[in-house]
């Protein structure tokens, strides 16, 4: 209710004395049914009545005519008037707060999004997706399509009342009346103690709990990722409605008496929550930089990214700056541990300095592990893109460092320097296998490791598309060569001694090339290949070759080496073994035999021999 215009002296003599009588009636430190009954909670005509009065007695306190006597009495009046206003304007906030499930709201908002790689979205107990709420978000777009003032969405940040418009109609007309009588002070933290434990319960409600930047730094990592889920969930909602609701509804209340109280009764109310929630992106951004931590920073700062442009307009206030500074300072440091952990990421891969070999030459645990990192990080290209922006250090062919591979990047020309950071990192795992590899005793299984590891690379590479496009067909293409080549070596060192057992060469007798074979030779060949072959069957039948695929080819191309030529030696000299005594001491193995024996090579177990 506006003030009334100006009557004439007598009348407003009258109407003082009537004001007077009204304010005190409702003077709680004198009556008891003043203390027991709220006037907004009333009969309408008796609010109107009440303002009247308060506007009434502050008229006459403007006036110049009167007495100092009358002028105690006023400000007397007045005081307790404030006194009631200030109560009134206490209970119309507690009393009139709508309840609002942040939560689902926080589900239904379009703007939401979690990064496509992130597994664990949400906490199972985040209960999202209240069907009436998202009725009530529903109704509310529709409404405000309409152009009803009780929803209003700009962008992504999504408003909502907090407070119906009766109720926030009579906290305008308490505001006005005290802030013209000198109460700012008290009008604005009585404001801002009631709604600061609003929004603290919603907090609450939201999980954010209220850790100092060092308690945060103490918590083992397990924890704090469930914490960078929840404060990421909690943040949109923050900024995008519950702060945002806050600014609009400080708006609404103080419309037309200064923006500067709207703002302070703004900060006053989100001041506090807004450091709490800001501070834990802060703590995470100068915690101490480690490999698992990548993929939880990158997703803070895609997140903080997402919203800044909501900080921008939720604290566009000068008194707001802090935030629109901590928030690109926090972006700032975010940006920074993701390079930081990349570049010490690589040293980590790079002196990786387990000795032991991994039995049967199977995929090496750490190049699992690289491999399912880089395919993350792949996941995050259109980020990290932006934010590595300088190439990797590497060695160089004429560096004469034995400790770090060569890479050149004239052959890598057109790749981006995260591109190129992705494949420094295939280059030195390949180079910390190779030197693994030479802890095998064994030369052959050595080459097999390296196959199995190079083929996994190659598997992993061509199984994510983000990757593969990033690292390049051409380089892919050598990296294929590379394992094809580790499982020529390995056959090599295998099969090469073991196929020279099935030469003509040292069998024919010298001057009776009629009778043409020695027997003693001949024995002596095939019971060295016995022991050969009985040797790379029991020892290769441990080795192991996850790879289906992989683990046929390789004994097919075995096969195809093997059985041809002993199908060839035996067809040759089996005659002169079976017209002998005992031919089965020499002749162990039948064509047969020998090609049921190459399918238990690579499996990882033992098996019976003949």
């Amino acid at each position: 209710m506006e003030p009334p215009e100006n009557s004439d002296a007598s009348g407003g003599a009258v109407a003082f004395e009537d004001a007077q009588k009204i304010i005190l009636r409702w003077d709680s430190t004198a009556s008891e049914e003043a203390r027991e009954r709220m006037i907004f909670e009333g009969d309408r005509e008796e609010v109107d009545l009440y303002l009247k009065a308060v506007d009434d007695i502050q008229k006459s306190m403007s006036s110049t005519s009167i007495s100092d006597d009358q002028d105690k009495v006023n400000s007397a009046t007045i005081q307790i008037a404030m006194a009631r206003l200030e109560d009134e304007f206490r209970n119309i906030l507690l009393n009139h707060t709508t309840p609002v499930e942040l939560n689902s709201l926080a589900a239904a908002d379009p703007s939401s999004s979690v990064h496509s790689s992130a597994a664990d979205e949400y906490e199972e107990d985040d209960h999202v997706g209240d069907e009436d709420i998202q009725d009530q978000i529903q109704r509310a777009d529709s409404s405000a399509s309409n152009g009803n003032t009780s929803y209003r969405s700009t962008s992504s940040i999504r408003e909502i009342d907090l407070i119906p418009q009766e109720a926030v109609a009579d906290l305008q007309s308490i505001a006005k009346r005290m802030i013209s009588a000198g109460y700012l002070r008290e009008c604005i933290q009585v404001y801002g103690s009631v709604r600061k434990s609003v929004v603290d319960a919603y907090f609450k409600r939201l999980g954010i709990e209220k850790l100092s930047i060092g308690d945060i730094q103490r918590l083992e990592w397990d924890a704090l990722e469930t914490k960078i889920r929840r404060w990421i969930r909690a943040a949109k909602v923050c900024i995008r409605i519950l702060f945002a609701s806050e600014k609009r509804l400080c708006e609404q209340i103080f419309d037309g008496i200064g923006t500067a109280v709207d703002d302070a009764c703004f900060m006053e109310t989100i001041k506090g929550p807004a450091i709490q929630l800001f501070n834990f992106a802060e703590a995470i951004s100068i915690s101490r930089r480690s490999p698992e931590k990548m993929f939880k920073i990158l997703d803070l700062h895609d997140a903080l990214m997402d919203l800044v442009p909501d900080i921008e307009v939720v604290f566009e206030s000068k008194s707001a700056d802090s935030f629109r500074v901590q928030a690109a300072e926090i972006l700032s440091r975010l940006a920074e541990a993701a390079r930081g952990i990349l570049s010490e990421f690589e040293n980590a891969v790079l002196r990786e300095p387990s000795l032991v070999p991994v039995p049967g030459g199977t995929i090496h645990p750490l190049t699992r592990y690289v491999m399912n990192y880089i395919s993350l990080i792949s996941d995050y290209k259109q980020t990290l893109i932006e934010l590595i922006l300088s190439k990797p250090s590497t060695g160089s062919r004429y560096s004469g460092d034995s400790t770090t591979p060569d890479m050149e990047f004239a052959e890598l020309e057109g790749k981006t320097p995260l591109a190129l950071h992705l494949i420094w990192i295939i280059v030195i795992l390949q180079f910390n296998l190779d030197g693994k590899s030479k802890h095998y005793k064994d030369v052959s299984l050595a080459h097999l490791f390296m196959m199995n590891n190079v083929h996994y690379i190659v598997q992993k590479v061509k199984g994510s598309p983000e990757l593969r496009e990033m690292i390049g067909d051409d380089y892919l293409r050598k990296l294929t060569g590379k394992f094809r080549q580790a499982a020529t070596s390995y056959q090599r060192a295998t099969w090469v001694r073991v196929l020279y057992c099935l030469r003509d060469e040292g069998l024919h007798v010298s001057g009776s090339f009629s009778s043409g074979v020695s027997r003693s030779a001949l024995r002596e060949r095939f019971k060295t290949f016995n022991a050969m072959f009985e040797e790379v069957h029991r020892t290769q039948a441990t080795w192991l070759v996850p790879d289906n695929q992989l683990r046929e080819e390789l004994r097919i191309s075995i096969s195809e080496k093997l059985i041809p030529a002993y199908r060839s030696f035996l067809g040759r000299f089996r005659s002169h073994i079976e017209s002998g005594k005992h031919p089965e001491n020499y002749m162990k193995y039948s064509v047969e035999d020998l090609e049921s024996d190459v399918l238990d090579f690579f499996e990882g177990y033992a098996v019976s021999q003949h």
